[in-house]
């Protein structure tokens, strides 16, 4: 029959249905640890053809069924070798001409069904299968897989359930395999837990089997390509511009700043916001599990920690890189999350010659940070003050979904064995966002002097009172 390529079909001919293929469990398709390309977006592009809203989600349900049943069809029939070296788009046209051939396999789709049929089967083999879509959404943040038939994202700081399929637990079971291999790291029963940073950036939690009842899980948390400011924080009335200027002064004085805050809240991003204000003549080493911080500096080196190998050795914790870290002659070092022993290494840097280094720690108040900040030396055995603090920085994430900065906290010495904290901002209660400035001066004055900026933080300190970020908008 000759090729037709989307176009009217032929009246088909009358024929015995195809038998259909017995339930199996397919091969995981081969990992490579290539970079994961984008998605082709081309290849549903290349059919103009007017669809409703409610005809799309119709055939969604047809598309994804047929995509599943003709899959292992696809397996067997195409070289899945040279297809893993194939890029998206070449794969798409090998796989349109498959489905040309056998033209009674796809016989009740419509030209852009097929395409869709394509685009599913793409990412079934090169990509994250069904997930595909959620990863090209920009609005989504989070992709959280719970087993077969439970999936979520977090959309605008809200989490809801999707309706993504898998075709059986094996295929899931796949898709996480793929992703570990895309970072060399493998997942089996000897070896059921992952955590890693995807060629992108994002970064990825897997646990299998039977550590996992319900099958595989896996949690995606988005890389965000562009850089934020802090600028961009206060139009997101995550701070007021009075905020974002002392925060400003903090990082050019060189103060030692602590980033607190609860799973989800936006430390991190904070944290890339915050290290913007560094100056471009400062060599900064960044240390973290997965790197996700974002510095704009030209003179970085960024460290990340290594878990043990199958044979339980070559791991290096962030312990182990921060006491290297001191010998590189930094003149900042930013640590991605304090929770363990390097806390002792972690105050010892930013008490002895390295001034305006920054960590995150997750609690939920200032109070509660330097509490477990103090849990830690006691439990390392160490023995550096806490005073080496100078600035803590409370975020949330409020019931709206919103993240925001709750306080700005001084850590203005000690009292006997107790630190004592001055409040300098505060968020006040309610879904509004109105926050509050007590107007104080600051213990550090000393370090802004130095800096040059003493007049700039007058002016900021003297536009205390409540300030509602949305009426000012």
């Amino acid at each position: 029959m000759p090729r037709n390529l989307f176009g009217r079909r032929p009246k088909a001919k009358p024929q015995q249905p195809a038998p259909e293929a017995k339930p199996q469990h397919t091969a995981a398709t081969p990992t490579t640890t290539q970079r994961r390309e984008p998605a082709a977006s081309a290849v549903v592009a290349e059919v103009a053809e007017p669809v409703s809203l409610a005809r799309r989600q119709t055939s969604d349900g047809l598309v994804a069924d047929m995509a599943a049943k003709i899959h292992p069809t696809v397996v067997q029939s195409l070289d899945m070798s040279k297809a893993a070296s194939l890029d998206r788009d070449q794969l798409a046209v090998q796989l349109r001409a498959f489905l040309d051939s056998e033209d009674s396999v796809a016989a009740d789709l419509t030209p852009l069904d097929r395409q869709r049929v394509v685009q599913r089967l793409v990412d079934d083999i090169k990509g994250l299968g069904p997930l595909e879509p959620l990863f090209n959404d920009p609005q989504i943040s989070d992709i959280l897989v719970n087993g077969l038939k439970s999936v979520y994202v977090e959309r605008r700081g809200k989490l809801e359930q999707v309706d993504v399929r898998f075709r059986d637990e094996q295929h899931l079971l796949n898709i996480a395999q793929r992703i570990a291999g895309w970072v060399g790291r493998r997942v089996d029963e000897a070896s059921p837990m992952v955590d890693a940073r995807l060629p992108d950036g994002s970064r990825v939690n897997i646990i299998i089997p039977p550590l996992a009842i319900d099958g595989a899980t896996f949690s995606i948390r988005r890389f965000i390509a562009r850089g934020i400011s802090l600028e961009d924080l206060a139009a997101y009335h995550a701070i007021t511009p009075e905020m974002a200027r002392l925060l400003q002064i903090c990082a050019q004085s060189r103060l030692n700043v602590l980033v607190s805050g609860g799973t989800g809240a936006g430390k991190t991003t904070f944290l890339n916001a915050l290290s913007r204000e560094i100056n471009n003549t400062e060599r900064l080493v960044t240390i973290e599990d997965s790197a996700e911080l974002q510095l704009q500096q030209p003179h970085v080196v960024r460290l990340e920690t290594r878990t043990k190998s199958a044979e339980g050795t070559g791991e290096m914790t962030i312990r182990d890189l921060l006491i290297n870290a001191l010998r590189m002659r930094p003149d900042r070092i930013i640590v991605g999350e304090v929770r363990g022993g390097e806390v002792n290494e972690m105050l010892q840097a930013m008490n002895t010659g390295h001034p305006g280094s920054m960590c995150t720690i997750h609690a939920n108040n200032p109070r509660d940070a330097l509490m477990r900040l103090e849990n830690m030396l006691m439990l390392a055995s160490g023995d550096m003050p806490l005073t080496a603090i100078d600035l803590v920085v409370q975020l949330a994430q409020l019931r709206s979904g919103h993240r925001c900065v709750t306080s700005i906290t001084d850590v203005a010495g000690m009292e006997g064995d107790i630190v004592t904290t001055e409040e300098m901002w505060r968020r006040l209660p309610g879904e509004a966002h109105v926050f509050e400035s007590t107007g104080r001066q600051p213990s550090w004055m000393s370090a802004v002097d130095a800096a040059g900026l003493r007049a700039e933080l007058i002016e900021v300190l003297q536009m205390s009172g409540k300030k509602d970020v949305e009426a000012a908008a």
